[in-house]
C-alpha cells in the first residue's frame, strides 16, 4: 500500500485521483452525475418492476421486501456494475437487471445486518428498520426472499446460459462465508476485542467488500468472459475493487463516529457503544481519513492502465472522495 499522498489538495478543493482523475467530464463531455442519475433510475424502476407481486392479503412480506430496496440509498454497487458494464459495452438492459440483483442481495445483507441478534439498529435510511416496522420474524424473511428474488433475476437474464451461470456464481461467493457471511460472523467474533488492523481490514474486506468486488465484476462478466485473454483487466479490476471496497468501508467507520443522524440515515456512534474495534479506533479519525484517501488514490491508479474505458469508474472514486470532504473535512 503507498502512502503519503493524498487525493485532495486542501488549498484548492482539487481532486487527484492521478491521470484518471481528472477526467470530471469526460471524454463525452457528459457531467458524471448525469449518468449516475440515469443509472439510479433505472435500477429504481427495475426493482420496482421485478418486486410488484401482490402479497396474499394475509402477509406484509412484498411490502416489506419493496420498503427494503425502493426507500432511498446511494446505489453506489448498482452503479459500480453500471460503470463496468460500460468498460465491457455490455447492454443496457442488462445491466439494470444485474444492478438490480445486486440491489436486492445489498438489501438483504442490511436487513439481516440491523437485526437484533446483529448490529441491533432503529434506524435505516432515515427510516424505521425493516424489523422495526414489520417485525423481526418478517425482517428474517424478507432478507430471505430477496436473496433468493436476486438469483432468480440473475437465472432469468436475456444472455446465454455461460454469462448467467457466471454472474450467479460470483453473486454467490460475495455473500457466502467467504463473503459477507463470513465477515458479519467474524464482526461479532471482535466484539469487545483488542485486535490488530490487519483482523480488521480482513473482516471488512468480506463483510462489504466482497460485494462490491462482485458489483465490478459482474458488469464486466455480462459481456467479457474471465479467461487468459481478458486476465489483465480482472486483475486492474480486482485490485480496484480491493481498494476502493476497503475505502468505503473506513469512510464508514470515520462517519458512524463523527457524523450525525441525518447524515449517515442510521444510529451515529454504534461502534463505539458495541465496542466494535474498527479502522477509526484503531488507526485514529485522522489516519483513517488518510488511509481512506490513499486507498482511493491507489483505486485510481489500478485501473489507470486501462485509459478512457474507465472513466466511469473513476468518476464513482471521485464520488466517494467528493463524499469524504464534504462529511468528514480535515480537523
Amino acid at each position: 500500500m503507498q502512502t503519503g499522498s493524498t487525493l485532495h489538495d486542501d488549498r484548492t478543493g482539487v481532486s487527484a485521483l492521478g491521470g484518471l482523475g481528472a477526467q470530471v467530464r469526460g471524454a463525452s463531455g457528459r457531467l458524471p452525475e448525469i449518468w449516475m442519475q440515469d443509472g439510479a433510475k433505472r435500477v429504481e424502476q427495475t426493482l420496482a418492476r421485478l418486486l410488484c407481486a401482490e402479497d396474499d392479503g394475509e402477509t406484509e412480506l412484498m411490502a416489506a421486501m419493496r420498503y427494503a430496496t425502493l426507500n432511498g440509498g446511494k446505489r453506489t454497487r448498482a452503479l459500480l456494475c453500471l460503470a463496468a458494464g460500460a468498460l465491457a459495452d455490455t447492454p443496457a438492459h442488462m445491466l439494470d437487471d444485474v444492478g438490480a440483483a445486486i440491489e436486492m442481495m445489498h438489501a438483504c445483507t442490511l436487513v439481516h445486518d440491523d437485526l437484533p441478534a446483529m448490529d441491533d439498529d432503529v434506524l435505516r435510511r432515515g427510516l424505521p428498520t425493516v424489523h422495526v416496522k414489520f417485525g423481526e420474524a418478517t425482517a428474517i424473511l424478507v432478507g430471505d426472499a430477496l436473496q433468493a428474488h436476486a438469483f432468480l433475476t440473475l437465472a432469468s437474464l436475456d444472455a446465454p446460459g455461460d454469462n448467467r451461470i457466471a454472474l450467479v456464481r460470483e453473486l454467490a461467493q460475495a455473500v457466502s462465508a467467504e463473503g459477507a457471511a463470513g465477515g458479519q460472523a467474524m464482526d461479532l467474533s471482535l466484539v469487545g476485542k483488542h485486535v490488530e488492523l490487519d483482523r480488521i481490514v480482513a473482516m471488512h474486506r468480506m463483510k462489504s467488500g466482497a460485494l462490491v468486488r462482485a458489483s465490478v465484476r459482474m458488469g464486466a462478466l455480462c459481456a467479457i468472459a474471465e479467461d487468459a485473454a481478458h486476465a489483465a483487466l480482472y486483475c486492474a479490476l480486482d485490485r480496484y475493487t480491493a481498494c476502493f471496497g476497503l475505502a468505503l468501508q473506513v469512510v464508514d467507520d470515520i462517519l458512524d463516529a463523527t457524523a450525525d443522524t441525518a447524515t449517515l440515515g442510521k444510529t451515529p456512534g454504534k461502534d463505539a457503544a458495541a465496542q466494535k474495534p474498527t479502522c477509526a479506533s484503531i488507526m485514529g479519525l485522522q489516519a483513517a481519513r488518510q488511509f481512506a484517501l490513499d486507498l482511493l488514490r491507489d483505486a485510481g491508479e489500478a485501473i489507470a492502465p486501462l485509459g478512457p474505458r474507465a472513466e466511469r469508474l473513476a468518476q464513482m472514486l471521485q464520488r466517494a472522495n467528493a463524499y469524504l470532504f464534504k462529511h468528514a473535512p480535515c480537523a
